[in-house]
């Protein structure tokens, strides 16, 4: 109860944040919509009818209350509902962010537990080294090789991720695949990383030398005992990278052309769309927040004693 009570209170303070921060964009909503050259009586009447010129207490009450209650309020660039451009996005960023969290989890975990069995030898510096090269390498720099290489010169992929209308699950997954490469290999370090520091501390503790002392099997230890513990450290990393995937896009989608989350919040901040901006940041939070806690639970899942401790 007291982490639902933290989480609430934490969005709270993000919606404070995310509203304050919006009024700070330089420039004028009445002025970017309609041109640098609109009448100074139009902008100021468009200001008038968008709200803008209300006081900021009560244009933060007004878009907030809207909010909690489902209203998510009108687009200024496109004069109509938030909700489905939002909603849009984000099940477009969903899809790109399944299609790589199903890559780099699997690639991950197998990756920090070759490292961790293989540790100080060829396979865990390999590893280590590919996985610290493959995260500073900035996604909009693995990005353009990706296009170049497997989209210009061979022709294998198509450099649009967005598919056809009316296009079928493997065609829109076809088109997914290359954007989600550069984001697979900024996280396969992260998750390597920590799923190789699990599995050591987890291959050194007291349970695994009993298990192999009672004539358990290696494979058998590993599988029943080890993977178990060494998981704990990585939901964590996971849990955040998976938010990171679908609202920090925004460098891949416009590279991509691909309209997801991370691109609607770029274009609402060029247009200074308040209504959108706020509403796709504040998504991302809950997003966020709801992804953690999810992870607290999975923790305790895993280790009854995180469980029973917070039940003292």
């Amino acid at each position: 109860m007291k982490r639902l009570l933290l989480s609430v209170a934490t969005l709270w303070l993000l919606s404070v944040l995310i509203f304050a921060g919006a009024r700070m964009l330089p420039g004028n909503v009445g002025r970017a919509m309609l041109g640098p050259f609109a009448d100074a009586r139009a902008v100021e009447q468009l200001n008038h009818e968008l709200g803008t010129d209300r006081p900021l207490l009560e244009q933060y009450a007004t878009w907030i209350g809207g909010f909690v209650t489902g209203d998510l309020g009108e687009s200024y660039a496109y004069r109509a509902p938030v909700a489905p451009f939002l909603w849009t996005a984000l099940l477009n960023s969903a899809k790109l962010a399944l299609v790589a969290f199903l890559m780099v989890v699997p690639l991950g975990l197998l990756g920090g537990t070759i490292a961790a069995l293989y540790r100080d030898r060829a396979a865990d510096r390999i590893l280590s080294a590919l996985g610290l090269a493959a995260t500073i390498v900035p996604e909009f720099v693995s990005g353009i090789i990706l296009i170049l290489i497997f989209g210009v010169w061979l022709r294998w992929f198509p450099i649009s991720a967005t598919a056809p209308e009316g296009a079928g699950l493997l065609t829109q997954v076809y088109h997914l695949i290359l954007p989600a490469i550069p984001l697979v290999l900024v996280l396969f370090g992260y998750i390597a990383r920590m799923a190789r520091a699990g599995m050591i501390e987890a291959l050194d503790a007291d349970y695994t030398r009993t298990a192999v002392l009672k004539g358990l099997s290696y494979p058998r230890v590993i599988w029943r005992h080890v993977l178990r513990n060494a998981l704990l450290p990585t939901i964590s990393v996971i849990a955040t990278q998976t938010v990171y995937l679908i609202g920090g896009l925004v460098v891949i989608e416009i590279l991509f052309q691909y309209q997801g989350i991370g691109s609607l919040i770029y274009t609402a901040a060029n247009k200074k769309d308040f209504p959108m901006l706020q509403a796709g940041i504040l998504s991302i939070g809950i997003l966020f927040t709801a992804t953690t806690l999810i992870a607290d639970l999975l923790y305790a899942l895993l280790d009854p004693r995180i469980r029973h401790g917070g039940d003292e």
